[in-house]
């Protein structure tokens, strides 16, 4: 029996997609890139922004009429936010929600017996230790927690993957160790808030970064996204475990808006002096970090004022990476009863921002230009040459260099979105 599996959204969605396909290809099935051969149709949902909700309801109307119904698994966040829609548009389908994946074999089956199976709500599986087929052999996505603490105002994802669970520190260190034998040179941990990882059982992140970086081995670790209000409780200590050579240089620290009043409104639980801080704290510490942030523009109680603040801290903190999304109601959170801001105001904020974006970022890369780098090179590029990254996490792309190995580059080239190196 084949299966075609196609996942949106984030790194945790894609390790999810990864235990899913392991777990059908140990007993026997046999992951196929032709959904028109596959006897079942994965779909591995993400539904954090309107634009994605819409893709992702197109694709599954598209599959539902041009395949059997019954040959769809809608699996991922969709199922726990929105099950009214999806009922609506694939009666038919079997769903697996978020923190259901454990199930993968056992709903697949059903559908193959001419079943319907919907499994929903929040199991606490560990998924730890659990295998994975990983879709790049020399990247391990290593998921140290789900769900989070947070009760922000705008986010459907809580819904989904529920309250926070630290897995063991045993469990992930093993799952490292195995990892890296496999050959693995980049680790990429990730949670919903890994700040926030260890809150729930007196683990810590810094304890864990430093476990992982005293395993044998030459390999590099990303840290995923963490909350400003998480990691304020631990800085000194995460920023002393960022200090090690194994470890990225990389913080990813969502921003979200720059006033204290929108900030409040969406109960982000910190005012935006705490974003300020952390940044300049660890840019003491380690001058080659790249910040990365996301920011929301257009909450619906974001005036002219509140938005000039966001401007205002994205200039003084220059993040190498701005993530940045209008905002739009979601299913079942609070923000959505409130009355969204007119579109050519919210269009002309987002042509501002992007402006303010792409020059931070440029600026940011002229001035790595003519320097030497060392560079861990993890892929093929799609348009040609070899991709990879700096110690600051940044892209850099090469002509040809080995999958998997370190090497001394010189940059060439600068853009905003990435730098072009020539190998020593």
């Amino acid at each position: 029996m084949k299966f075609y599996l196609e996942t949106y959204g984030c790194t945790y969605n894609q390790a999810d997609s990864q235990i899913m396909a392991a777990s059908l290809e140990k007993v026997g099935y046999q992951l196929t890139e032709s959904s028109e051969e596959a006897d079942i149709f994965i779909l591995n949902t993400c539904y954090v922004k309107l634009p994605t909700q819409q893709k992702i309801i197109n694709r599954i109307k598209q599959i539902t009429s041009s395949s059997p119904p019954n040959k769809l698994l809608v699996a991922g966040c969709m199922v726990d936010i929105d099950p009214q829609v999806l009922e609506r548009i694939a009666p038919q389908a079997s769903w697996m929600g978020a923190r259901q994946i454990n199930s993968t074999l056992e709903v697949v089956e059903g559908m193959l017996k001419g079943e319907k199976l919907r499994k929903t709500g929040h199991s606490y599986d560990v998924k730890a230790g659990l295998q994975k087929k990983r879709f790049n052999p020399l990247i391990h996505i290593l998921q140290i927690s789900e769900g989070c603490q947070g009760h922000c105002t705008y986010c459907c994802t809580r819904f989904a993957r529920g309250k926070l669970q630290s897995y063991s520190p045993d469990a992930l260190l093993e799952e490292v160790e195995g990892a890296v034998q496999d050959g693995c040179v980049e680790i990429q941990l990730t949670a919903q808030d890994t700040g926030a990882y260890g809150k729930d059982t007196g683990d810590s992140l810094a304890s864990l970064i430093e476990d992982i970086t005293e395993i044998e081995g030459d390999f590099r670790v990303r840290i995923g996204m963490m909350h400003p209000e998480s990691i304020m409780r631990d800085l000194k200590t995460v920023i002393k475990s960022f200090e090690n050579e194994k470890i990225y240089k990389f913080l990813h620290l969502p921003l979200q808006s720059g006033n204290d009043q929108v900030l409040s409104h969406m109960q982000r639980g910190h005012p935006a002096d705490t974003f300020k801080k952390i940044v300049h704290n660890f840019r003491e510490a380690i001058p080659t970090l790249s910040l990365a942030t996301d920011v929301i523009v257009g909450y619906p109680t974001e005036d002219d004022k509140a938005f000039q603040d966001t401007i205002k801290l994205i200039r003084q903190t220059e993040p190498d990476f701005l993530h940045i999304s209008k905002y739009h109601h979601r299913p079942g959170v609070a923000s959505s009863h409130l009355s969204e801001i007119a579109t050519p105001i919210m269009k002309g904020r987002v042509r501002q921002i992007n402006e303010l974006k792409t020059n931070i970022a440029y600026q940011s890369n002229q001035k790595i230009l003519h320097t030497i780098q060392n560079i861990l090179i993890t892929h093929k590029g799609p348009r040609g040459g070899w991709v990879g990254r700096n110690n600051s996490y940044k892209t850099v792309i090469v002509d040809d260099a080995p999958l998997g190995e370190f090497i001394t580059v010189k940059i060439t080239e600068a853009k905003n979105t990435y730098l072009r190196g020539e190998v020593i």
